[in-house]
């Protein structure tokens, strides 16, 4: 793990679905409001997926993929809930549900509003959060 990153653990509803991410001590989620995202509430922290690893549960999961078919969205067959998925934006990434993270509420974090409705417009500021 990278000098300055913590582990946290976070899964799914069930418990069934479980990962791990090295995130800093502050963080930025991603208030997004496209479609998907505005529709699940879905805010989100995006970190290289070299910060990420699956622990449980991948045969779980199931994906779902619409307009463009380049995100992965992933949800877990029995509970429903997405704890992660591979971005458009950043596909060298994962986006993790800040509330599916074990004591979410405890992290420093600042909530950034995304235009997500005007994607092909805003996405490059979101291309560096994926890189090592």
């Amino acid at each position: 793990m990278a000098e300055g990153l913590r582990t946290y653990a976070g899964g799914c509803h069930c418990g069934g679905v479980r990962f791990e991410v090295d995130l800093p001590d502050h963080v930025e989620v991603e208030d997004c409001n496209c479609s998907i995202c505005a529709m699940s509430g879905n805010d989100h922290i995006i970190v290289p997926s070299s910060r990420f690893r699956l622990t449980q549960g991948e045969e779980r999961l199931t994906v779902y993929r619409f307009n463009t078919g380049a995100a992965r969205h992933l949800f877990c067959k029995v509970c429903g809930i997405k704890s992660f998925y591979v971005p458009r934006s950043n596909p060298d990434g994962y986006a993790v549900t800040w509330r599916c993270l074990d004591n979410w509420e405890t992290l420093d974090a600042m909530v950034t509003g995304f235009d997500g409705q005007n994607w092909e417009a805003n996405a490059a500021r979101l291309a560096h959060k994926s890189k090592a």
